[in-house]
């Protein structure tokens, strides 16, 4: 069928999207091929057609004996979407610290994202420069209190990716939207920030859904100007 895209170039667009917005940083190492092949439901002949693709996009690079790694640092999206996004500053590396994870009602979000609910589960992270411990990003990720999800204001949140946190809870995110504005930061995420109230700072706001439409996650993010720009794609 004309434009049905193969198999290897659906698994490629997907890990593309999940590096373009941020998570899957530079540097860290992709799942093995196995790993990603159970995942998908796919071969590993499929994987590594996907892998492929990445490479020569540019987003990835596979050291031998040792896997595939992010390399993508901020390079303008080119997903057709036309969604905005964040553009990270190229050659920094950064670390990701994981602040609170508590569940809360949010009566004002379930309305905008048409939930009957109101409970989330929420995950704070900050992202700071390893070099002098700027903190260049602070982000509230939304989720919903799913077997595997709720248990974390308990547990707490690893090291791992929440990407593979999520799927492991059955949420696999397929589309969506992003918003970017500007604004002054407020006391409370000045000094999550380090900086100065009034300051202001780029505002990303992501929904993503499943194939179903069914809710996924939202985040709410908090984007220094100075390591970040927006990128909209066009023609």
């Amino acid at each position: 069928m004309t434009g049905v895209p193969l198999k290897h170039q659906r698994i490629s667009r997907i890990l593309a999207r999940e590096i373009r917005d941020g998570r899957r940083p530079a540097g860290e190492r992709l799942p093995g091929e196995h790993t990603l092949a159970e995942r998908f439901g796919v071969s590993r002949t499929t994987i590594r057609a996907a892998l492929a693709e990445l490479t020569e996009q540019g987003l990835i690079t596979t050291r031998t004996g040792k896997g595939s790694y992010v390399l993508f640092d901020g390079g303008p999206p080119d997903d057709g979407l036309g969604w905005a996004r964040t553009l990270a500053v190229r050659g920094l590396d950064t670390t990701v610290r994981t602040l609170a994870v508590h569940e809360i009602r949010d009566a004002a979000l379930a309305a905008e994202l048409g939930l009957e609910k109101d409970v989330f589960v929420c995950v704070e992270r900050s992202r700071e420069l390893l070099a002098d411990a700027t903190v260049v990003s602070y982000e509230r990720s939304f989720l919903p209190p799913v077997p595997g999800i709720r248990e974390l204001p308990v547990q707490g949140l690893d090291q791992g990716s929440l990407t593979e946190l999520l799927l492991r809870a059955g949420l696999r995110p397929d589309h969506g939207e992003q918003r970017i504005r500007g604004r002054p930061v407020d006391a409370r995420e000045a000094e999550l920030l380090r900086r100065t109230p009034g300051d202001w700072f780029l505002q990303a706001r992501r929904t993503s859904r499943a194939a179903d439409g069914s809710f996924v996650e939202h985040v709410d993010s908090l984007l220094d100007p100075t390591h970040f720009e927006l990128a909209l794609p066009f023609g």
